[in-house]
């Protein structure tokens, strides 16, 4: 962790009272660490004075940097210790490799074979990073550059829980300082300086070297959870230099003092960041693994699959009978559509036997505590039937919330759901939605928030009332009690950038705008792309994450559709919607939220206006009674 600056001159107190006038730093969450003033001091080298060693702690440093006249030392505290009674046992303490005495204070610094060393295996480390995590570079593509020159701003990472840090971002924002490579220099060696983040983009931050005030020519953007932005601090206990840009040297002629009156209480990145980036993409589940997922090609069952690999959580599933490993699936490790070997059997889901007569050698089932749990309920009471009719998103076709009806009741609380008029004879469409998922909808939700129902096919009496299909199909709406009217506070707002996979092909991650938003429904609209392929999302779906989520796990972004893709789209729209939905790609999270009491008893409802497009992250009234 940073503790400040020393002033280069002898007198101590001279940091305090440097001519440089600078404005004071705003005040930030108090949740990130402040930066203080205690005796730590930061090298840079200025060319002119050449290197020069501690004799105290044996750090090494520009000679210009040391402190007092002779430039022993790199620090009061250093200065202090040497001359006093704790002079011997600490020299002796450090020649023995034990850490200084407390009385000493001397920061434990490595001389400067180790330091080589060290710095050697550090860019090896980076190497091997970028050898395995490296995102594949999309060309003429940049997130940075699409937002700056279009003004958007990005969903803040705290909207995505299942992303990395997702829990644990903080008060990350605009002012926090932190250590990052200054570009800006002609040495042979990597140096760094200090920058402030100007804006916010997801995981991405527009960065702008300290020392340029109002100056935005040398800005540039940089992923917060890389591995080269570290808290104030890093460079003096990793014995690294801090060279202020060559464009802005000229400025001041004590730079120290300038950064100690600058970042004196100025907010920086918690000192276990990196640590905390590092624990948070770990994911538990692990190649060769066995699960039950849906069958893309039968959506109305399940099959056995294997974890091929793991990329950000997201897995690619391979269907165990594929033998050139080929026929496979991707979703994201908390979706609703995996679940563990025996889940089928155990609700009464229909399941394709595998072939095989014994798992193949190396693979094992996944432990049944890694899938997403879903809230019990109770059907005991007041139930779903048979035959209700309620209001689904079509997974073949996730721009449309459709008329349909529930087909099966299965155990615990799972329901198999048909889409009316497009059914298979055999039910080999039906899917299966959670009774507390965000994908179903009691009778009269799209009228109510202003979103086209699409009806049944072949249906004729248009414009489409419940009232009239219900009478004429001798039908029940489903209770709405029964549904999940519970709506998070999500902080999306429509307009906010991110990175959404496109459920219709599952393997693809791409440039994405919250265009609508209905409670807890997100409309997601891919850019470059015509509106037919927007999709309804919920706002904890596990298939959307921060600008930036790609670069960070190394995963390939697709950017917005170039010009002649979107020229095409009007021609062939139809046929790739076709060819889409002969297979079920995947839907929405089934998140485990608890079921309200009851809004409406009756059979017949009153439709509350004007409820389409809220940005309301509180508790909602889908329907209210109708008066007598």
């Amino acid at each position: 962790m940073f503790d400040g600056y020393d002033s280069c001159s002898e007198d101590t107190s001279s940091s305090s009272s440097s001519d440089e006038s600078e404005e004071e730093v705003a005040p930030l969450p108090s949740s990130l660490p402040i930066i203080k003033n205690n005796g730590q001091v930061y090298t840079y080298p200025d060319g002119k004075s050449g290197m020069a060693t501690c004799e105290m702690c044996g750090m090494v440093g520009v000679r210009d940097a040391f402190y007092s006249k002779t430039k022993r030392f790199c620090s009061v505290s250093c200065s202090r210790s040497y001359s006093s009674n704790s002079k011997k046992a600490s020299i002796l303490a450090r020649l023995q490799g034990k850490p200084p005495t407390k009385k000493a204070k001397v920061l434990q610094k490595q001389p400067l074979v180790a330091k080589l060393a060290a710095y050697a295996q550090y860019q090896a480390t980076l190497q091997n990073q970028a050898k395995t995590k490296a995102a594949v570079p999309v060309e003429g593509f940049s997130w940075g550059n699409y937002i700056n020159s279009n003004s958007f701003t990005a969903a803040p990472v705290t909207c995505f829980r299942h992303a990395p840090m997702g829990t644990c971002w903080g008060d990350i924002s605009e002012g926090v300082r932190v250590e990052v490579p200054n570009t800006d220099c002609s040495l042979p060696t990597k140096v760094f300086w200090i920058a402030g983040i100007v804006k916010l983009a997801g995981y991405n931050a527009l960065l702008r070297y300290e020392g340029f005030e109002n100056d935005s020519s040398l800005d540039f953007w940089c992923n917060v959870c890389g591995s080269d932005i570290h808290p104030v601090g890093w460079c003096a206990t990793s014995g690294k230099p801090l060279v202020p840009p060559r464009t802005i040297q000229h400025k001041y002629t004590n730079w120290k003092a300038f950064l100690v009156k600058r970042l004196t209480g100025a907010k920086t990145l918690p000192p276990d960041f990196s640590q905390k980036v590092s624990e948070s993409m770990q994911y538990p589940f692990k190649t060769a693994m066995r699960v039950e997922v849906v069958d893309k090609t039968h959506l109305c069952r399940t099959r056995v699959a294997v974890v091929d690999s793991v990329i950000g959580g997201r897995l690619r599933l391979v269907y165990e009978e594929s033998e050139d490993k080929s026929d496979d699936f991707w979703c994201h490790m908390y979706s609703p559509l995996i679940h563990h070997v025996g889940w089928s059997r155990s609700i009464g889901h229909r399941f394709k036997r595998s072939d095989l007569t014994k798992k193949q050698d190396g693979h094992f089932d996944a432990p049944p505590h890694l899938f997403l749990k879903v809230k019990e309920v109770d059907s005991t009471g007041e139930w779903f039937k048979e035959g209700m009719k309620l209001e689904a998103i079509d997974p073949l076709n996730l721009s449309a919330i459709c008329v349909a009806t529930i087909r099966k009741v299965l155990a615990d609380g799972y329901l198999m759901i048909g889409i009316d008029g497009s059914e298979a004879a055999d039910g080999s469409d039906w899917f299966c939605y959670h009774a507390t998922s965000p994908s179903i909808f009691p009778v009269g939700f799209c009228e109510i928030n202003m979103i086209e129902l699409t009806p049944p096919r072949g249906y004729a009496k248009l414009p489409f009332k419940w009232f009239d299909y219900l009478r004429e199909t001798d039908s029940i709406a489903a209770p709405v009690k029964l549904f999940n009217k519970e709506v998070p506070n999500h902080g999306f707002h429509v307009g906010m950038k991110l990175e959404a996979v496109d459920l219709m092909e599952p393997r693809l991650v791409c440039v994405a705008t919250v265009t609508r938003i209905i409670h807890r429904l997100l409309r997601i609209h891919f850019d470059g792309w015509e509106e037919e392929y927007d999709q309804w999302v919920d706002c904890e779906s596990p298939d959307l994450y921060p600008v930036g989520w790609c670069q960070l796990t190394g995963y390939q972004l697709q950017p917005p559709a170039p010009q002649s893709s979107r020229d095409s789209q009007s021609s062939s729209s139809k046929q790739k919607k076709k060819a889409k939905s002969q297979q079920y790609k995947g839907h929405k999270k089934m998140p485990s939220l608890q079921l309200k009491e009851e809004l409406l008893d009756g059979e017949e409802y009153s439709f509350l206006q004007g409820a389409s497009d809220q940005e309301s992250n509180g508790s909602a009234s889908y329907y209210i009674k109708q008066e007598p």
